[in-house]
């Protein structure tokens, strides 16, 4: 018996949108063959019809503006949304559930916005219905990497003991920009921007929230746990400085925008996102430009690293594909989201720490330091300070032992109203410490 063929209404026309069409359309044979059936763009619904595609329409394919076209049309069985956004995004992926149609979403920050209320609505259909709903979601964390599928059938006999990976590419960009040829942030934005990697508001990508809602989604799958996005720390790179790079080349290493999650004692997980030192001989300290990485370790599999294209027309679009192929040859995953799991997070971690204090010359500094850090009992592991640096950008960096992050906070508080501190401190964890 073939399988039913899948007619496709497509939310949203631009670059993702674009590149999946063009990719059906040049490969329509193949996936023909490779499915038993026939994969058709019906319907994509746009703001504005008027305006010039940059992509070819499909045989009898029509650009419509109401939503109902699609949600209301008994013959589209699949909805690809690639719109993007929280609010009408959501009622095209929830009417179309309900209306019985499948989803494939490249959307991270609905899904990390509403986990849990999706979640509950495929398992109320689901649980009600003969005909199940599936729900595939492959381009929604880090583009053209096949990360949710492998976290959905690879480690299901394993248990995942930690999850770190570069999952911004905008921000990767830059800091690869700020620490291979010393440019400035403000100079690596603007390069990242030109070149499409920044959205018109970068807010998202720089203040690391883009990579937050990444992490809450790996989270989930990896550790099924529910953690509401605030709870997570996040801390983005805007406060970077040449000086920072300067150091850290000092210490034989970099610095990345890092999502980390770890189990931790006592069955607890803690999860941050932050800029991260790493030493030059890791494997995410060679990852460079807009490319993406996840490193996996587990207890099975020991280490597992993904790395790839994080975003873009054709890598973003590649994973729609992937998902809209697997329905086509009647491919299920009764679970999306993976079972939930018994671990309870905390809003803390431990970790060494890079600290960077910007001063002005004064007595004591060093002792100062000293008595605030053995206050809160944070052990001082060096003190770093470069003499050229310091004619710039007056500035030194302490480096701790294994400290939880909530006793560096209290140090930094501290030592910030000291006449000789100028500014907040920076502090960032040192991956692996």
């Amino acid at each position: 018996m073939s399988a039913a063929p899948q007619k496709l209404g497509v939310f949203g026309g631009g670059t993702v949108g674009g590149g999946i069409v063009e990719i059906l359309q040049s490969k329509a044979d193949h996936f023909k063959s490779f499915t038993g059936t026939t994969i058709d763009v019906s319907k994509i619904c746009v703001r504005d019809t008027t305006k010039k595609r940059d992509f070819d329409l499909p045989p009898n394919c029509e650009l419509v503006t109401d939503y109902d076209s699609i949600l209301k049309d008994d013959s589209i069985n699949v909805v690809v949304e690639v719109m993007g956004g929280t609010t009408e995004a959501k009622t095209v992926v929830f009417e179309s559930l309900k209306a019985g149609k499948n989803v494939v979403t490249a959307n991270k920050a609905l899904i990390a916005a509403y986990l849990p209320d999706i979640e509950a609505l495929i398992v109320e259909l689901n649980g009600k219905n003969e005909h199940k709903v599936e729900f595939r979601y492959e381009a929604a964390v880090c583009g053209g990497i096949p990360i949710i599928r492998s976290m959905q059938s690879d480690f299901v006999g394993d248990e995942i003991n930690m999850m770190s990976g570069i999952i911004n590419g905008c921000t990767n960009f830059m800091l690869t920009e700020m620490d291979a040829h010393g440019k400035s942030y403000d100079d690596a934005l603007k390069e990242a921007s030109e070149l499409g990697y920044a959205e018109a508001d970068p807010t998202l990508d720089v203040g690391g929230f883009d990579a937050r809602s990444k992490l809450k989604i790996l989270m989930r799958l990896g550790y099924g746990v529910d953690v509401n996005e605030e709870d997570i720390a996040v801390r983005g790179i805007t406060e970077l400085t040449k000086v920072d790079f300067e150091y850290a080349k000092m210490l034989g290493g970099t610095i990345k925008l890092v999502g980390v999650a770890k189990r931790l004692p006592g069955d607890k997980l803690a999860a941050f996102v932050s800029p991260t030192y790493i030493d030059a001989d890791d494997t995410l300290a060679s990852v460079s430009g807009p490319t993406n990485a996840i490193e996996v370790i587990s207890t099975n599999l020991v280490e597992s690293t993904y790395i790839g294209q994080g975003a873009g027309r054709f890598p973003t679009a590649n994973s729609c594909i992937n998902d809209i192929v697997a329905l086509a040859k009647g491919d299920t995953t009764p679970l999306p989201f993976n079972s939930k799991g018994s671990l309870t997070y905390v809003d803390d971690f431990e970790s060494t720490f890079f600290i960077r204090f910007k001063y002005s010359d004064d007595l004591g500094i060093t002792r100062q330091c000293g008595e605030i850090c053995e206050k809160y009992e944070v052990s001082i592991n060096s003190i770093l300070q470069n003499p050229v640096t310091c004619r710039n950008d007056a500035a030194f960096v302490l480096i701790t032992e294994r400290v939880p992050l909530s006793n560096i906070k209290k140090v930094c508080d501290e030592i910030e109203q000291l006449d000789w501190c100028q500014g907040t401190p920076f502090y960032i964890p040192i991956l692996r410490g």
